[in-house]
Formats: structure tokens, sequence, C-alpha cells
């Protein structure tokens, strides 16, 4: 459970600092997308093969009908999923305060610079992962919101936030780059 912690952590520099990380909902629908297609065509093949393999023979009108479902199945579905998370893609602000994120249909959360452990980015493509490790759980603020709990792994005693990152603008190399700018010494 995430609570208020009474930490100091002094602001030093201008205020007006923030660097903003989001999710591009082109991004998502595209990605979405292709993810959707890539599991529903062998599907839909499987489906097909398992009804000749029973004796069904397709006509060319079938064919028909398959292409579309191949086309038209993916493309409804991410549509409808984009509707779903429209207004609460994932999302990371840095400034002189700490670090404010959400990641996609979850609370948002404030870590200030001075309770990061550490920051690492894992997986590739539109699956890269941000894992911030704080110094405690306590110094985490969860912010008003909508959504479900802040994103977070436990192993081994050790407890992390999870941000999904690959699909956000301006990039997770960028946003890496801006971490190790504010705390050279823990990314």
């Amino acid at each position: 459970m995430l609570h208020m912690a009474d930490h100091v952590d002094q602001v030093l520099g201008p205020t007006d600092d923030t660097v903003s990380f989001f999710q591009a909902r082109g991004m998502f629908y595209v990605t979405a997308l292709w993810v959707l297609a890539a599991a529903w065509l062998p599907m839909l093949l499987i489906t097909v093969l398992v009804r000749m393999a029973a004796g069904y023979r397709p006509r060319a009108a079938d064919i028909v009908v398959f292409a579309e479902a191949v086309l038209i199945v993916p493309a409804v579905v991410a549509a409808l999923l984009m509707l779903l998370v429209w207004r609460r893609l994932g999302w990371l602000h840095t400034s002189v305060h700490g670090l404010d994120f959400a990641a996609t249909g979850r609370r948002p959360v404030h870590l200030p610079w001075s309770g990061i452990a550490s920051v690492a980015l894992h997986g590739r493509g539109p699956f890269t992962e941000l894992v911030m490790i704080p110094v405690g759980e306590d110094y985490a603020t969860e912010l008003a919101g909508s959504g479900g709990a802040p994103r977070v792994r436990r192993r081994g005693g050790e407890f992390a936030y999870i941000i999904d990152v690959g699909l956000m603008s301006p990039g997770p190399e960028v946003l890496l780059a801006e971490l190790h700018r504010r705390i050279p010494s823990k990314v």
C-alpha cells in the first residue's frame, strides 16, 4: 500500500524544467493492430485446417470471407481496445520535484529523486518497460486519479514500479538519457 511520506526533498533549481513522456494513441493503436493480427491469423488458419481435416472444402466465396476476417477483426478489436484506454495511456513527467508517472490504466504515482534507488529499461521495442526501484515503499505518494493500483513487482524482498515506455514519445532512449541527466549514479 502506498501512503504519504514525510521525506525532505529540497528543490534546487528552476521549477519549469519538466520533461513529459506520453504514449501516443496512434502508436498504441498500430501496435495493438499488428499484435492482434499476428495472433488472429494463426488462429484462423488453424480453424480452417481443422475444418478441412474434418471434410470441409472451402469455396471461393469462403476464401473471401476468411480474407475479410483477417483484415477486419484485428482492426475492430484494436479500435475497441483503444476506446477502452483512450484517456488512460501511460505517461511520465520528470521535474526538479521527481518523477510523476502512471502505467496504462493505472493510478499515478509521485516519487522524489531522493527516493529512487535505481532505474533500468527491460524488454525491447514496443514492449520496453522502465523498472524503478525506490529506496523504500514509503517514498512514493499515490496521486489522485482513476485506474487500478500502480503496477509493481515484488521479487525476493525487492519492490519496483513498472511503467510501459516502449510506445512513449519521445522514446525509451530519450527517457533513459533524461533520467541519467537527473540521477546519473542510479541509471
